[in-house]
């Protein structure tokens, strides 16, 4: 079977710390070696590291480092969604203040307060008005090479002027990984999927 998996852009110390937390509030694994600015692993690296986890969804970081080109984030990412062991159930598609970048489309955008909105939502998670329905961050161009069944759009994971704060239960980034797992068919927690 392949291994459930939900790709999150973006990987420094704040965020390892969220997406723990989030993986142990839905039942779920964390690549915490994943975390790093830039990703510290190669996709067969982390691809390895994902057929290890003891259950599935594993969550698994990736990110740039600032860089509007491809980096190791992207390149890393690209390998993990193409490798024929790995289902991805979704992306938390992560804004950050980079320009010159593409940008990617997103089915959903979470503000800092966890509502849906009509529109991008920038670095702080704050709903960028006349703007589409897309995220504009350093990790995320490399997805529209792809087909992926369901992207949400957040601002900067544990962050977004402490609405997402881990303190707090990093109220946005669980929505957004509940979200996708709704949407694939999960329960409350990976333990209770029908």
């Amino acid at each position: 079977m392949k291994r459930q998996v939900i790709l999150i852009t973006d990987g420094d110390r704040v965020a390892r710390e969220t997406v723990e937390q989030v993986a142990e509030k839905i039942g779920g694994r964390c690549i915490s070696s994943s975390a790093g600015n830039p990703t510290p692993l190669d996709g067969p690296g982390l691809v390895d590291l994902i057929e290890k986890a003891a259950y599935d969804p594993v969550l698994v970081m990736f990110d740039d480092c600032g860089s509007r080109h491809k980096g190791r984030g992207e390149t890393a990412l690209e390998y993990v969604i193409s490798h024929p062991a790995i289902e991805v159930l979704g992306v938390v598609a992560v804004a950050s203040n980079s320009d010159s970048v593409e940008g990617t489309p997103v089915h959903v955008a979470l503000d800092q307060e966890g509502h849906i909105v009509g529109h991008g939502v920038d670095k702080d998670g704050v709903e960028i008005p006349d703007a589409p329905l897309r995220i504009y961050g350093d990790t995320v161009d490399v997805l529209n090479r792809f087909r992926l069944p369901m992207v949400v759009g957040i601002g900067d994971v544990g962050k977004m002027s402490h609405h997402d704060d881990r303190d707090w239960g990093a109220p946005v980034t669980t929505k957004a990984v509940m979200i996708i797992l709704e949407e694939n068919g999960w329960g409350m927690t990976a333990h209770q999927k029908d």
